[in-house]
């Protein structure tokens, strides 16, 4: 295993992307950003004119999807075959149908294995990182993926901050408009996923960073503060 394992999770909108990448650069670790892997399931979906009400048509697409998800926190990268999907995936037309695919079990489970097997990977000499470790984001990663990871986190902001967040990485702007047009997806995500998996309270163990009256740098500080502390 590698060297160091950190998890974080956190509902949409908290900046889980964003500081894990940051973390991971500061460190020198591979970067797993598990939502890229859901996002990338529900384009392939799409593109292969599954029905995703179908959950068996679902997964039996999900185990055949050519997945290649890139690790450097600098430029992570996500192909599924030869093509290049990095933006793709981010299209309202994902986003609105990325949760049929997420709250799947079944979908879940065969995304499980792929999601500890890359973790597993950065143990070894030849990895991105070395064997040095890997910061692991999502929705599931501080209990189901990587729960004995050395570091766990729940990084959590109010709904409000979230929003605009959201909104500004989205529409470019977080005024009212571009807020309530974020509202939905945002919102609807995090309630359907919520029925799968716990992201919105820590488990035991998890720490707790809520980021609301923090900005970037501050919020990577401290992650960071929390990994030389369990050092």
């Amino acid at each position: 295993m590698p060297e160091l394992v950190i998890a974080i999770d956190g509902p949409s909108g908290s900046g889980k992307s964003s500081v894990s990448r940051r973390v991971a650069t500061a460190l020198g670790l591979a970067y797993l950003d598990t939502g890229a892997i859901y996002r990338a399931a529900t384009w392939w979906c799409l593109h292969e004119g599954v029905d995703l009400d179908d959950p068996a048509a679902v997964l039996a697409a999900v185990r055949r999807m050519p997945l290649h998800l890139g690790v450097d926190p600098a430029c992570p990268g996500v192909r599924v075959g030869d093509e290049d999907v990095a933006a793709a995936i981010r299209t309202p037309e994902v986003t609105g149908a990325v949760s049929v695919v997420s709250s799947n079990l079944d979908v879940r489970a065969e995304l499980r294995e792929r999601q500890q097997r890359a973790i597993a990977d950065e143990g070894l000499p030849g990895s991105f990182s070395g064997g040095r470790g890997i910061v692991a984001e999502g929705r599931d990663i501080t209990t189901v993926i990587a729960p004995d990871a050395d570091v766990r986190v729940l990084l959590t902001a109010s709904e409000e901050a979230r929003l605009a967040r959201r909104a500004r990485e989205v529409h470019g702007t977080a005024d009212a408009s571009a807020v309530e047009a974020t509202r939905r997806f945002v919102v609807q995500r995090d309630k359907v996923d919520s029925a799968v998996t716990s992201f919105l309270e820590a488990a035991d163990g998890v720490v707790t960073v809520d980021s609301s009256e923090l900005d970037l740098e501050q919020t990577v500080q401290a992650v960071l503060d929390l990994v030389e502390r369990r050092r």
